[in-house]
């Protein structure tokens, strides 16, 4: 079968049916009418001549829309909006004459942008709410099994798997919040006419200032929305965009700080994303296991984050009430990020609900450096032995320069703690120091603050979107 032309991949390999029927032209141009409706509603109801006929004819086509018609005209007129009028006017010719009556393009254009990012939203919020779920099951299974901490990818003091993972955790809550203070607070631009002076509508209402009011509030409330943006131009101001595409761009820092911690820790051979049974790591190297599914969310993850600055560009030039060098941009950057957004949040999903973690291989790691990290604390059992403190720390600051080196010259095993129990320095036997470095010892209160974080701030969220859990992730590639 030929496929001669281009096939935008948000599309055909990453994004869900779910979200791409979001930026449908069938959810853009039905939403259209149903504004072109709750205008006419609103109008009809402050007492203009619009009859209940013409309104019920209206909404007989909302969803049948007659594409050819529009594009047709469209060639001619060069005008998408003007366009759609002409074709809905055509299935409805009693209500031709009232169909977008006072109106300027950007009030169907704007408006259901703003519906559309608000639907895409919500979708986001539930997956997020899932993902949650899954990070929540996975740190509480591990919350006590110690790991080697890394501060600069050097070893350092021990954590827990679980503690670990409820670090991805917290930057998705904070994500999860700005997502639910964003879809509470969006307000549609309203109806505000060509300059946002709703000069038109004053112009229909006779200088009623109160119906013009009441025209705004009234058609936001028809179409779900509290209230309008205060005050327009011919658009609302593009820092809405760029406050959305900057939400976005914080679950993609997220995605992408986990999937990084991810890809390295499969490097370390201690945790795996999901591999399955068929899977090909490499066409040349068969034994590999790459972590493709976390490399493909840093990648996308990349391409959202450099959106955001697309946004923060077309906010900063546009002219005066309105320009159109923000229409072609917008079209690309605000439904690829939330589609972009959305496989992420998909794989994330599928990687966190199949980690495996290998746990002697982790002991291996805390073995070959707990030893330096337990030398205070063999100190300390030497002292109540009888030992002198500085002495004994010269002492073990030479034992530890020697077994380090015969790590690091020779790849030989860090033999300190076998250093130190034949030291008679030190008075200590090898069952003693062998006591001291009881891995589990060395983790603080890391499975408490698991289980305080899951109780306190991951459990509310997970009963507010209970309806939502579980959802199967079906990854097309």
């Amino acid at each position: 079968m030929s496929k001669p032309n281009y096939e935008n991949p948000l599309i055909t390999r990453y994004a869900s049916k779910e979200m791409s029927q979001v930026f449908s032209p069938d959810m853009k141009f039905s939403t259209w009418r149903k504004l072109w409706i709750a205008l006419a509603e609103a109008e009809k109801e402050l007492g203009l001549n619009i009859t209940d006929e013409q309104i019920a004819e209206m909404k007989e086509h909302i969803y049948d829309i007659n594409y050819d018609v529009a594009q047709a005209r469209e060639k001619e007129v060069r005008h998408d909006v003007m366009s759609h009028v002409y074709a809905y006017g055509i299935q409805c010719p009693k209500a031709k004459g009232i169909i977008h009556l006072g109106a300027t393009s950007a009030y169907v254009g704007d408006n259901t942008d703003v519906i559309q990012m608000k639907e895409g939203l919500i979708i986001i919020k539930h997956k997020l709410a899932d993902l949650l779920s899954r990070l929540a099951k996975f740190a509480d299974e591990y919350k006590d099994l110690p790991t080697l901490g890394f501060t600069h990818f050097q070893p350092a003091q021990l954590t827990t798997v679980g503690k670990r993972a409820t670090l991805w955790m917290q930057d998705f809550y904070f994500d999860y919040l700005d997502v639910c203070e964003l879809i509470d607070g969006l307000m549609m631009l309203g109806v505000k006419g060509t300059t946002g002076t709703q000069a038109s509508f004053m112009d229909l209402f006779e200088g009623d200032t109160d119906k013009v009011k009441a025209l705004d509030r009234m058609v936001c409330e028809k179409m779900g929305f509290g209230k309008p943006i205060p005050v327009s131009g011919q658009t609302y101001t593009r820092k809405v965009d760029y406050k959305v595409l900057s939400v976005l761009a914080g679950i993609a820092e997220s995605a992408h700080k986990m999937t990084n911690d991810i890809r390295l820790l499969q490097h370390l051979k201690e945790v795996e994303e999901p591999f399955e049974k068929n899977q090909i790591g490499s066409s040349a190297m068969a034994y590999k296991r790459n972590p493709m599914r976390s490399e493909r969310i840093a990648s996308l993850s990349r391409y959202v984050e450099s959106n955001t600055m697309s946004a923060a560009m077309t906010a900063s030039t546009q002219w005066f009430e309105r320009t159109l060098d923000d229409s072609a941009n917008r079209r690309l950057i605000l439904p690829e990020s939330f589609m972009a957004i959305d496989a992420i949040l998909e794989i994330a999903t599928n990687v966190c609900s199949g980690l495996v973690v290998y746990k002697e291989v982790i002991k291996s790691h805390i073995m070959a450096e707990i030893p330096f990290m337990a030398t205070e604390n063999i100190i300390m059992e030497s002292v109540k032995k009888g030992g002198d403190r500085q002495e004994l720390h010269e002492r073990i600051r030479q034992l530890s320069m020697e077994a380090s080196r015969q790590v690091k010259e020779f790849g030989k095993p860090n033999d300190l703690l076998q250093r130190i129990a034949g030291d008679p320095m030190f008075g200590l036997s090898g069952e003693d120091v062998l006591r001291l470095t009881n891995p589990s010892d060395y983790i603080g209160r890391s499975p408490q603050q698991v289980t305080e974080f899951i109780d306190e701030y991951i459990g509310p969220v997970l009963e507010a979107n209970k309806d939502y859990l579980g959802h199967e992730v079906v990854l097309n590639v």
